[in-house]
């Protein structure tokens, strides 16, 4: 499972012309899902993400986590972050999960983060969306649930 995780003033994702998740502060959380990624996968990136540490306190640290700040989380699934761009110049994404893992694994996810006492907001699964943010910082993080196991 990977994330490009971004520290966000405002987001909000659009599909036919229509808001369908807006947020304010906290994160913005690209989401990309891997075909042996499963429920140990969305706690590690869930929990890591709850308690992650880039928040700003009162002395300018990043000392403060999302649930510190009582933020907000909108999740976007984004397949491409498993692009393989190795040979030509057209990537493949055979390494990102197939739709009927990725979906509810993404939806796990959401849920998992609400579970915490954050206010959730997503994208539509499979639907083309503009996202729009206003990166606090900035403030750009990738995680990658491989990296964390070690």
């Amino acid at each position: 499972m990977r994330a490009v995780v971004q520290r966000v003033s405002r987001a909000s994702v659009v599909v036919d012309d229509q808001i369908v998740g807006s947020i304010g502060r906290g994160f913005l959380v690209l989401l990309g899902i891997g075909p042996e990624d499963g429920e140990p996968q969305v706690k590690q990136l869930v929990d890591k993400l709850a308690y992650l540490r880039v928040f700003e306190d009162d002395a300018g640290k990043m000392n403060l986590s999302v649930l510190d700040i009582q933020g907000e989380v909108l999740v976007v699934s984004q397949f491409t972050l498993y692009a393989d761009i190795r040979k030509g110049r057209r990537p493949s994404f055979t390494a990102a999960a197939p739709p009927s893992l990725a979906e509810p694994l993404v939806a796990r996810f959401k849920d998992s983060i609400a579970a915490h006492g954050l206010q959730v907001s997503g994208g539509i699964f499979g639907a083309h969306m503009e996202v729009s943010l206003v990166n606090d910082g900035p403030v750009t993080i990738l995680m990658d649930s491989d990296q964390l196991s070690r």
